[in-house]
């Protein structure tokens, strides 16, 4: 019954391309200062029409072959978009995408707003047989604090260039933007779609909470603070920026209220803004999830089987393993990575 725990979670491409089936394939289009004329495929274009014979052979590099044979599809089945007719990766995703069971509900569905009771708001769910048994082996195992950390690198580029048109778009003109923003938005939108991170542990129940106040961990002449911002699911991505900045400068000032700091489900902890790389987090009490964002800097990464220079980040997370296992803990890391990613997936929410 040991946690999962260490490095390496390496979210497959088709564990990446599962996570993706709800992301606007269009959406990045739509990023501030994109240039009209670099379209990204559309759904529509990835789905193979019955009436055409298959297409053998298929071209494609020995990367996308490899994640084809992994995900059990036929590259002759996927529309190629490559310059010279081969199967690309992005054609892979989508297709892998748009033939998933798309159940899972949209965030917005997820989210209960302010305005119902605060019993409305939690989901209670009795803590009985397997989970309550493994719930006490896991706390007897590591003396009380059952964590389980994962780690997984990222490449950031997208987000670094996303940072940048938003710096220059006349709607966030004043605002300090960083790539903290993205990934606030990113925790977010991955809470939605694995809520129990998003929960507190009882001794009899598990409390998963249909808001997030999302805590920012701050360095401050008093020590270290965790005030939080209130229903942060509410807020647009202009808003999440101001938010963030309010809270940031009002605590490192020391000027933090009682009622800043409680409250949290979810927290965030910067470590990159002192360029360490990572970190396994300490749950804060009272929550079951910590993410921590290492420093972002630019690093040699294959893309397609050539070597190449990236923005990347190391994300690691700490999770209480009385509610969640190593599975649960690793999709919800897995869909965090998937929007630093690619953020126009932030334009879905």
């Amino acid at each position: 019954m040991g946690g999962l725990g260490g490095n390496g979670l390496g979210a497959s491409l088709a564990e990446r391309a599962r996570r993706l089936a709800e992301g606007g394939r269009d959406a990045l289009n739509r990023l501030p200062g994109r240039a009209a004329e670099e379209p990204m495929p559309s759904a529509a274009a990835h789905r193979t029409v019955p009436s055409e014979p298959p297409r053998r052979p298929a071209l494609a590099k020995p990367p996308v072959r490899k994640a084809a044979k992994d995900m059990g599809i036929d590259l002759a089945q996927v529309p190629a978009t490559g310059s010279q007719g081969q199967v690309t990766q992005r054609d892979l995703i989508n297709y892998a995408a748009n033939s998933q069971d798309l159940g899972e509900a949209k965030a917005q569905d997820f989210w209960v707003p302010a305005s119902h009771g605060a019993g409305d708001r939690i989901e209670r769910i009795p803590v009985k047989g397997v989970r309550k048994a493994t719930a006490k082996a896991m706390v007897k195992s590591a003396f009380e604090a059952p964590h389980v950390s994962i780690f997984v690198d990222v490449d950031a580029s997208r987000t670094m260039e996303f940072v940048k048109r938003l710096k220059t778009s006349p709607s966030f003109e004043g605002i300090k933007i960083t790539p903290l923003l993205i990934l606030a938005k990113a925790v977010i939108w991955a809470t939605a779609r694995n809520p129990q991170v998003n929960s507190a542990w009882t001794e009899s129940e598990i409390l998963i909470k249909r808001y997030i106040n999302l805590g920012i961990a701050a360095a401050t002449p008093r020590g270290l603070m965790v005030p939080n911002i209130k229903d942060a699911q509410d807020l647009s991505l202009k808003e999440l920026a101001i938010a963030l900045n309010s809270l940031t400068k009002t605590a490192r000032e020391g000027k933090s209220q009682p009622g800043d700091m409680t409250g949290g489900t979810m927290t965030i902890t910067n470590i990159g803004a002192l360029g360490i790389d990572t970190g396994t987090p300490i749950i804060n009490p009272g929550e079951a999830a910590i993410v921590a964002f290492g420093t972002i800097k630019q690093k040699p990464w294959v893309v397609d089987g050539e070597v190449i220079p990236r923005w990347v980040t190391t994300l690691g997370g700490s999770f209480d393993h009385r509610i969640l296992d190593g599975d649960l803990s690793a999709r919800f890391m897995a869909d965090v990575a998937a929007v630093m990613e690619e953020p126009a997936l932030l334009l879905d929410m």
